[in-house]
């Protein structure tokens, strides 16, 4: 299942995206995350910038793009129904493997709290056909003898 988080794109270049996320109290996970206080889970905020990298690549690289590893990411202030989300992402060249860091930021937009940092961190991106590679790896060593 593929869903979309990211509402509009603001800016594009080559390395850089900005785009928001509008939080609707009308979103089903908001009645479970958490009941009488609802706020945008952590998990969707790093998808957030997960989503956006991938339109960024995507836009400027041939085929399509996974996320890989998530290093140093920080939480702070809480996105609310009414309040945007801003995410900021840069991303590198690619490296001999294919892999693409990233570094992403998310800002509330709306009072209270505008301009505060809601998620800050580092991840990467990749093609999917790199796990078809490690697994490929994987599966040799486990037959070969030694």
């Amino acid at each position: 299942m593929r869903f979309t988080l990211i509402d509009n794109v603001l800016e594009v270049g080559d390395d850089r995206i900005v785009a928001r996320k509008q939080v609707s109290a009308a979103e089903e996970y908001l009645a479970d995350h958490f009941p009488g206080f609802p706020i945008l889970p952590g998990v969707l905020m790093l998808e957030a910038l997960v989503q956006a990298a991938r339109q960024l690549l995507e836009s400027t690289h041939d085929g399509s793009w996974v996320a890989g590893s998530v290093r140093a990411v920080k939480y702070g202030a809480m996105v609310r129904p009414g309040q945007a989300l801003r995410v900021e992402v840069t991303v590198s060249k690619p490296d001999a493997d294919g892999v693409v860091a990233c570094r992403g930021t998310g800002t509330v937009e709306g009072m209270p709290g505008d301009g505060d940092t809601a998620i800050s961190g580092r991840f990467t991106m990749r093609p999917p056909q790199l796990l078809r590679a490690v697994e490929a790896q994987l599966q040799e060593s486990e037959t070969t003898c030694s």
